[in-house]
């Protein structure tokens, strides 16, 4: 998101860069707040460590580019990265979560993620016309 501030032109990108800022920082803080409340100290797991990789390699391809080439890569990486996290929450995360404060943020922040890759969809649609 920080990346797609500074280099977008497109004020729709850069308003949907901003939104994940906003929205994702808020979700973390929430869990981060959350583990510390509980006394829990949170580890990677397969699924994050593939998240957070593929997240840095993206990064860096996004870094080499500019203009509209960077915007579509960046909007599709966002849908891509949204429905990996919907499909982590969906099949590993609610199902496993037995802390009842734990359950009730991922169900919480589901739909706000659902409403993050619906509106990169939108914005995908758009640039790609």
């Amino acid at each position: 998101g920080h990346l797609a501030v500074k280099k977008t032109k497109n004020p729709e990108v850069k308003a949907f860069a901003e939104t994940m800022i906003r929205d994702h920082s808020a979700v973390n803080a929430k869990a981060t707040a959350l583990a510390k409340k509980l006394g829990m100290t949170p580890e990677a797991s397969d699924t994050s460590k593939s998240l957070q990789s593929d997240g840095e390699k993206e990064l860096k391809k996004l870094k080499a580019m500019h203009g509209a080439e960077f915007d579509k890569a960046y909007i599709d990486n966002e849908v891509a990265y949204h429905t990996s996290v919907i499909g982590a929450l969906d099949t590993v995360l609610l199902p496993n979560a037995k802390n009842a404060e734990l359950k009730s943020l991922l169900e919480t922040g589901r739909p706000i993620f659902q409403s993050h890759l619906d509106h990169a969809k939108t914005l995908q649609s758009s640039l790609n016309k």
